[in-house]
């Protein structure tokens, strides 16, 4: 069999990019298939837009404001995504449909294309739930929302996760009565409680209807508008309603039985830690794996799985370990956290966690910001046990600028450095990341009246 390219990618997303410009880069010859947009989900409906949006919103614009720079941050970030960007770094490009038609073999509408290896990375897609009369709301999710052209005067948003606590913040200080409800005992429920805690607070005092615990039973359409019914008995009457429920991976139409790729329960591709999937030669990537569903970690994935794909027999086989990666919830404050919360980390032993409420940082009072905290948790290592201050096992931040404070820690984490090495880095006074610093230090003794503390043995 003639091999048209040595790595075909299906996908032009995060991962898929990721896995095109990684094995270029390699001198391998690539082509990349997507159905859709190149640059994908992240580019056009998640990621971008959803932040172009909060700053919008933070600054005070209009909604019509709000909208534009939407617009223009889409399209700033799609120009440096398109073929003919790709097609200078040494990638093919071919828009259409794929379908496997063996386990070495596409047919992307009517043409054959023949590859000896495959990365797979078809992304994900708005989760939505079995709701009687939600298909008949005219219900919005991250693809459509950012297509409105007013602002609805009263917005009921369902999921209380990353997407649906940006959006609700966003929407409030846009102008709209917000709704927000979470079937979940409450909202981020993948965070350390700490942080949830604090987001709920400040999205009440901004004025959005939180409602946790309670799941939704039906939604009717009342003209204009609709009415949301709750299992509690309430009732959120909305004009629009927006599904912020999540994602699933998806793996579309491809033909996957006849290469020989194995589909999970949650219609994730079943890939082994090297991102291999059941069929030889064939691997995946990002959100369709059912993995970390982050732009960051699907395209660490994109690459990782292209260099094994590529890799000669004689050279190691790398493993996708999500560990150290952090993640950020965009709300603001910000929520970022990265490896054990501590109600995980509380189950080992000889973990401890030290805390500091942001407020107490200087730059925090500076900027008259004093809702959050910084929470590290640390653990004995490998033979050396607690000696300085063991090792980082994760880290949650809730502050302003949270979402780049997390680094340190995950940095700490992918590097095994000794926890001590955070409390003598001297940092510049006063930032936000001088709280990392004054929280590593509770590690070796008492700092601003805190210590350390076993981890799981009370609130801060």
């Amino acid at each position: 069999m003639r091999a048209d390219h040595d790595l075909v990618v299906i996908g032009g997303g995060a991962a898929g990019l990721g896995a095109a410009r990684a094995a270029a880069a390699s001198g391998a010859r690539t082509l990349l298939v997507s159905e859709s947009e190149i640059g994908g989900e992240c580019t056009f409906t998640g990621c971008v837009p959803s932040k172009a949006l909060i700053g919008a919103a933070a600054r005070g614009e209009s909604f019509a404001a709000a909208m534009a720079a939407v617009r223009a941050a889409v399209t700033g970030i799609a120009a440096t995504e398109t073929a003919q960007t790709l097609a200078g770094e040494g990638i093919d490009v071919l828009r259409g449909r794929a379908v496997f038609t063996g386990s070495r073999e596409i047919d992307v509408d009517g043409q054959v294309i023949r590859a000896p290896r495959f990365v797979i990375a078809t992304g994900s897609r708005p989760a939505v739930p079995p709701v009687p009369g939600l298909a008949r709301a005219g219900y919005l999710t991250n693809e459509s929302v950012f297509d409105l052209e007013t602002l609805p005067g009263r917005l009921a948003v369902l999921g209380g996760g990353a997407i649906g606590c940006e959006l609700a913040q966003a929407f409030t200080r846009l102008g709209s009565q917000v709704t927000l409800i979470e079937a979940g005992p409450r909202l981020l429920g993948t965070a350390d409680p700490a942080a949830s805690e604090v987001i709920e607070r400040v999205l009440r005092a901004e004025g959005v209807a939180v409602r946790t615990g309670v799941a939704v039973t039906e939604v009717s359409v009342d003209h204009p508008g609709v009415t949301v019914r709750l299992a509690s008995g309430e009732t959120a009457a909305a004009d629009r309603l927006l599904v912020a429920a999540g994602r699933r991976p998806e793996p579309g139409q491809l033909g996957l039985a006849a290469a020989g790729v194995r589909v999970g329960e949650r219609g994730n591709l079943v890939t082994d830690r090297h991102l291999a999937t059941t069929a030889p030669g064939i691997y995946a990537a990002g959100d369709v794996t059912g993995r970390m569903p982050f732009t960051h970690a699907a395209h660490a994935m994109g690459r990782l799985a292209a260099r094994n794909a590529l890799r000669r027999a004689w050279a190691p086989v790398a493993s996708f370990t999500p560990r150290a990666i952090p993640w950020v919830v965009f709300t603001d404050p910000e929520v970022a956290q990265v490896g054990l919360t501590e109600p995980e980390a509380a189950t080992r032993p000889g973990t401890r966690v030290a805390f500091l409420p942001i407020g107490e940082s200087d730059r925090a009072i500076t900027a008259g910001r004093a809702d959050g905290f910084v929470k590290i948790v640390a653990g004995p290592r490998p033979v050396l046990g607690g000696l300085a201050g063991g090792q980082v096992l994760g880290a949650t931040i809730v502050a302003a600028r949270a979402g780049e404070m997390i680094h340190e820690p995950a940095l700490a984490m992918q590097a095994k450095m000794f926890t001590g090495r955070l409390a003598q880095a001297v940092h510049a006074y006063p930032t936000w990341s001088m709280a990392v610093q004054q929280t590593a230090a509770q590690f070796f003794g008492t700092f601003g009246g805190r210590t350390a503390r076993p981890a799981g043995t009370g609130r801060p």
